[in-house]
């Protein structure tokens, strides 16, 4: 007999006694047997539990915030009138394309939206190349030799990239070529969310005159503003996407295989895939 159940007898007893006022007695309530506590336990181990996100080290993350997840969330500027009449215009000609480009060259040379880089900047880097292009290139910023020279991939990542050019059969007067950025960041660091949402409409506006029907996004800063992805490159290389009418490709930048000469053979193989959907066959 447990003591529970003697005190319940005890309390009864007392009762048919005739003593009615008895004190308030909370009982403790049962212990199990250490038997199936364990039990118990082994089967709140098997339930599914939420876990927080693992990384590749194995860590657990902290769940990001969309600002941490989508590089062109920043809020962007209205745009400017120049920028949004250019926008609406139709293009005929490369003439016509030509002259829409130069217009909206004039606005980035006036843009100081960015204070950083616009006092730190030599000069702005709009874009070069043909302006009625079927093919267009979009980098990431000016390093020190653009800014200098005042025009994209001019430096030692811009020999690279004319090589792959030439080795594709192609020139580079045939292309249109740009970046996400018009101005150099201090230091070549990335760019701030902030500095590409300020920049949009003028890479947009480029890329409604030119009217390309090909991208290639150089690099996961690119191709993350261009598309509005969170993937790396190395994810989104081998496939065409989308952006408005025109297929996108996304490869390493020039300047990446300077450092890893391995990703060359990546490389390589990305523009015998997108020189494929040209007609053409690099072997």
């Amino acid at each position: 007999m447990t003591d529970s159940r003697a005190l319940r007898q005890y309390m009864n007893l007392m009762t048919s006694s005739g003593i009615s006022h008895l004190p308030t007695v909370t009982l403790p309530k049962p212990v199990a047997a250490p038997g199936k506590v364990l039990a118990s336990r082994l089967k709140g181990a098997n339930a599914p539990t939420r876990r927080a996100p693992v990384n590749k080290t194995g860590s657990q993350s902290r769940l990001m915030s969309p600002d941490r997840l989508a590089p062109n969330s920043a809020q962007r500027p209205d745009v400017m009138e120049t920028t949004q009449s250019l926008l609406e215009q139709t293009f005929g000609n490369a003439e016509q394309k030509a002259e829409g480009l130069s217009r909206l060259a004039d606005s980035v040379a006036a843009c100081k939206r960015c204070t950083e880089l616009a006092d730190t900047r030599r000069q702005t880097v709009f874009g070069v190349g043909n302006a009625d292009a079927d093919i267009m290139f979009v980098g990431e910023a000016p390093g020190a030799d653009e800014d200098r020279q005042g025009e994209p991939f001019v430096g030692a990542a811009g020999q690279l990239m004319d090589k792959i050019i030439t080795a594709c059969g192609l020139k580079r007067e045939e292309i249109y070529i740009c970046n996400i950025l018009r101005c150099r960041p201090p230091g070549n660091r990335n760019p701030h969310p902030q500095e590409a949402a300020n920049c949009r409409e003028f890479l947009d506006g480029q890329i409604s005159i030119v009217a390309p029907k090909h991208i290639i996004c150089w690099g996961t800063v690119a191709a993350q503003n261009l598309l509005g992805e969170t993937r790396p490159v190395g994810r989104l290389r081998g496939q065409f996407l989308q952006h408005g009418d025109a297929k996108v490709m996304c490869t390493y930048h020039p300047s990446y295989l300077l450092r890893n000469a391995s990703a060359k053979k990546l490389v390589w193989e990305d523009m015998k895939f997108f020189m494929k959907d040209l007609g053409v066959d690099l072997g």
